[in-house]
């Protein structure tokens, strides 16, 4: 226990961690885990109420005081190396590898650490939509323009995130771009099964860990981020579903 760590300085660094977790994809559980882990290293007693975009924190110090704060998150984006560097961070506080001051450089080198370089991710976005339309009875063919729709899709999604506007834009403009290129499958009948392609490259849009963090939320009886996040995620699925559809009456497909 370090008795010189001020309850200021302390609460400072656990709403730092704490938003970032969430913004990384983290769910409730794992970001109290995380707090908790330093609080007891520190001797603080910390209370969390999680929301999927904020964080209000009370930190108890062992004389008494107490002190509350609230902090927005950052965008979120979803980057499950960073969740695992949080934690390693954790774990070296509680085993007295790191000091107080070291573990706030520690957070703030994480925070400020690049995201996924936007073309690998891209590319990845494009092979697993291909790989989903194959496994859907596309052809090679139909595998090859998946890959096109998804990766260019990915690109045009970051990009309008990059350019500031609302991120639900993103998702609707992505999935008709994406379900555009993947309709010229169907409209001029390239492959043996175009209505894979069509059916498979959106995919990546999906909003996986938001659904998956507000089950678990949901089981570890955190209500409130639970809902959060599966309205958020539902939203998400109505924007593509949004997309979609525009696409889709622009190409005169009506067989879908």
């Amino acid at each position: 226990m370090n008795t010189d760590v001020s309850i200021d300085a302390f609460t400072d660094l656990a709403l730092d961690v704490a938003t970032a977790l969430i913004a990384a994809g983290a769910h409730s559980g794992r970001v109290h885990t995380n707090l908790k882990r330093l609080a007891q290293k520190w001797g603080f007693g910390i209370e969390l109420n999680l929301t999927f975009n904020a964080a209000l924190i009370t930190v108890r110090d062992a004389s008494g005081n107490t002190l509350t704060r609230y902090k927005n998150t950052p965008p979120h984006s979803v980057h499950l190396e960073r969740l695992t560097e949080y934690s390693r961070m954790t774990w070296k506080v509680a085993d007295g590898e790191l000091s107080f001051d070291e573990a706030q450089q520690e957070a703030r080198r994480i925070a400020q650490s690049p995201n996924y370089n936007d073309w690998l991710v891209a590319v990845a976005v494009g092979f697993s939509c291909a790989c989903l339309c194959l496994l859907a009875g596309g052809s090679f063919l139909n595998g090859c323009i998946a890959f096109l729709a998804a990766s260019l899709g990915s690109l045009v999604r970051v990009h309008i995130v990059k350019w500031k506007f609302n991120p639900m834009i993103s998702f609707v403009v992505a999935s008709f771009v994406t379900s555009l290129i993947a309709g010229m499958d169907t409209l001029f009948g390239i492959g043996s099964s175009p209505e894979a392609t069509l059916a498979t490259a959106v995919l990546y849009l999906v909003p996986g860990v938001p659904l998956v963090n507000s089950i678990i939320d949901l089981i570890e009886g955190y209500l409130t981020s639970a809902w959060n996040r599966a309205l958020f995620a539902a939203f998400i699925l109505l924007c593509i579903a949004v997309g979609m559809a525009l696409s889709i009456a622009l190409l005169g497909i009506d067989n879908f």
